[in-house]
């Protein structure tokens, strides 16, 4: 189960031993991009399965090998909103989970002169509002997107949100909290602070640079 914060009512972080121990290896510079991505998705994984814990289900009748059984099956439509690029590095691992889930995109990008942030794309299916969206991206830094892609969501009718992320900043999550206060942020830690480039500090890094092996680039 996720431990809750004080100071942020919004927030759940995972200490779960192999949660940790894959972010320890996540964070480490040596790790390479192929492995920084296969870390990614065992830990997005991981995470999901528990978020998933409360999603809605029905009852199924099913005919085993022996007799017929009631079971449970999702009664809504999952959706994943990574939002891009990044995000899409959490999408395969989530995926195996929930093959039956639909993967929308959203692209954010701030306008050069106001500095608001505005899409350059976005693609989601037309009954997103009729289940559970899990808005991906493996950092909370600002929380300007994040909070921007929620905007987006909720003026597509969506209500049933949930952020997952890896790391969080306090600054990141304190806008979230400030700004969709019922929408509940799971992470696998939440670090210390930004620092004056916005970089969350310890961090692990340009996401999307070592997902996609661009570093330098």
């Amino acid at each position: 189960m996720p431990i809750t914060d004080p100071r942020f009512p919004n927030l759940r972080v995972f200490e779960h031993a192999l949660i940790q121990h894959k972010l320890t290896l996540l964070r480490d510079a040596r790790t390479n991009s192929e492995d920084f991505r296969a870390l990614l998705n065992e830990i997005a994984g991981l995470m999901v399965f528990e978020v998933s814990r409360n999603f809605p289900t029905r009852a199924l009748m099913v005919q085993t090998p022996l007799e017929s059984c009631e079971g449970r099956t999702l009664s809504r439509p999952v959706t994943l909103a990574p939002i891009l690029r990044a995000g899409l590095g959490m999408t395969d691992g989530i995926l195996r989970l929930f093959p039956e889930a639909r993967v929308g995109h959203i692209g954010i990008q701030r306008d050069e002169q106001s500095r608001a942030p505005i899409n350059y794309y976005t693609r989601f299916p037309t009954d997103v509002a009729n289940g559970p969206v899990l808005v991906v991206d493996p950092m909370l830094a600002t929380g300007g997107s994040a909070a921007h892609a929620i905007d987006h969501l909720k003026r597509l009718g969506c209500r049933d949100l949930q952020m997952v992320c890896l790391v969080a900043a306090p600054e990141g999550v304190q806008r979230l909290l400030q700004r969709h206060p019922e929408v509940p942020v799971f992470a696998a830690a939440l670090d210390r602070q930004l620092d004056e480039n916005a970089y969350i500090r310890p961090g692990l890094g340009d996401a999307g640079d070592r997902i996609f092996g661009t570093v330098g680039a």
